[in-house]
């Protein structure tokens, strides 16, 4: 096995751990900047108003995107799984 591989092997891991993560975060994160907008404007200083519906919206994407996330790290680990043989020598 080349250090070629196995960088190809963890820059393929990483950017999938990006996407995935990016899949989670990504909602909540815009959520939370329309709340802190929300609450700016309205001076209102409650910080359990931004906590609430950023955890909905990330529960929602985990339930929407979760088939699709579990689909990516199984499609990955088969992948690693059939280049053993090659991988090896």
């Amino acid at each position: 096995m080349t250090p070629e591989t196995v960088i190809d092997i963890m820059r393929e891991a990483l950017w999938l751990i990006v996407l995935l993560a990016a899949v989670i975060i990504g909602p909540g994160l815009v959520v939370g900047l329309i709340v802190s907008t929300f609450q700016a404007a309205t001076q209102i200083n409650e910080q359990t108003l931004s906590f609430l519906p950023r955890l909905l919206v990330t529960l929602i994407a985990i339930i929407v995107g979760g088939p699709w996330m579990l689909t990516q790290l199984i499609d990955h680990a088969t992948n690693l799984f059939s280049r053993i043989p090659f991988l090896i020598g």
